[in-house]
């Protein structure tokens, strides 16, 4: 079992996902919210098996949602840096995940 982290702007990302679809119906939210709890508790399993797409970050997509957990992996934490929309413009995507990079880690 791996050890996993969620950094501050990935707590945010949630709240931001959270907070878009609890304004499209009442209790998605909250699905939204554990559907991407689930995902990210998978990594304890699987953090590593992902490939690196974008800034030498691993991408898990979601099962249920149109959304990506980029993460670093050092072989025995796994940190989730970023959880975005995938229907956002990539360059804006890998501009998000350049800028965290360069963050401290939590």
């Amino acid at each position: 079992m791996h050890v996993v982290r969620i950094g501050a702007s990935a707590e945010r990302d949630l709240l931001v996902g959270f907070d878009f679809y609890e304004t499209q119906a009442e209790g998605l939210g909250q699905y939204f919210l554990d559907s991407l709890f689930s995902d990210i508790d998978a990594l304890a399993l699987y953090a590593g098996v992902h490939p690196k797409p974008i800034s030498g970050l691993h991408r898990c997509l979601s099962r249920r949602f149109p959304f990506a957990i980029y993460y670093d992996f050092d072989g025995h934490t796994a940190i989730v840096l970023a959880v975005l929309d995938c229907r956002r413009n990539p360059r804006s995507i890998r501009g998000t995940l350049g800028a965290r990079r360069t963050q401290p880690k939590p």
